[in-house]
């Protein structure tokens, strides 16, 4: 995210961008491909993810791995711009006017949001946003297609945990373990920054048991308890922040682990 200079001034509601048609389904547009949107006086990223296939879930052979992340063969038919980051804070009072975090700093991550805060968040967002386009939580599979960028390794840069790459736990309960700010460490090969790490993300999904053989556009269960996140976090062991690893938690739970990004996409 970067300060806007001789910006236009706005309605306070409408975000200012080259309309709907910037943000539209194209098939010629390179993965990776990065286009800003100003939300105030702030230039925020999005980074074009395109239709594609991937496994989902992990290899028996793969280190650290949990029961349920059997593979599962996913086609994603629409592509969707990805936020490029966690959501910042500065973002989320913008949009929310409040701050629930704990670690406050603008550049941060917002923390302690539910999975219903994430969703009014992307409600609220939605409102300012050019008609035609909307705003939205990722699926598990879109989350997980974005995160690994095109690799099969457990990490999108490899297949080892490396604190040169991601913000987590080597040490459980170490005092200096905290969340950092949301570009401090690499982007993964779609532009994507904090896939591993620094705070599990939300996602919209009902936790539940993959699909058996391949799926096309999957959404989850219809039904469950708990909404799956995530990423991994500051807390957390390398094993728990690779591509395929899952967690949940209630809805309405909240946890200065957990925060979220969100994806854009025409209707």
């Amino acid at each position: 995210m970067t300060k806007r200079v001789n910006s236009k001034e706005t309605n306070g509601n409408q975000i200012e961008t080259g309309g709907a048609a910037a943000w539209a389904e194209s098939s010629k547009r390179p993965a990776g491909f990065r286009q800003t949107l100003a939300i105030g006086d702030v230039e925020y990223g999005f980074c074009w993810i395109p239709a594609g296939e991937f496994d989902m879930g992990s290899p028996e052979s793969e280190e650290m791995r949990d029961s349920d992340e059997a593979l599962c063969h996913v086609e994603l038919t629409r592509g969707f711009w990805a936020f490029e980051t966690l959501t910042p804070q500065a973002l989320y009072e913008e949009i929310m006017g409040n701050n629930p975090s704990e670690n406050r700093k603008d550049d941060f991550p917002v923390e302690t949001t539910t999975w219903d805060d994430a969703t009014s968040f992307c409600k609220a967002l939605a409102k300012r946003l050019p008609k035609g386009v909307k705003a939205t939580l990722p699926t598990e599979a879109q989350w997980e297609y974005a995160c690994r960028a095109g690799t099969r390794t457990a990490f999108w840069y490899g297949d080892s945990s490396d604190s040169d790459k991601m913000n987590y736990g080597k040490y459980r309960y170490a005092e200096d373990m905290s969340p950092n700010s949301v570009k401090e460490y690499p982007a993964n090969p779609w532009g994507l920054y904090d896939m591993h790490g620094n705070l599990w993300e939300w996602v919209l999904d009902w936790y539940g048991d993959y699909p058996k053989g391949a799926v096309v556009d999957p959404k989850g269960p219809d039904v469950g308890s708990v909404r799956v996140c995530r990423g991994g976090s500051w807390n957390n062991r390398g094993g728990a922040c690779r591509s395929a690893s899952r967690d949940w938690h209630a809805p309405n739970g909240k946890n200065q682990i957990i925060g979220f990004r969100f994806l854009l996409s025409c209707e």
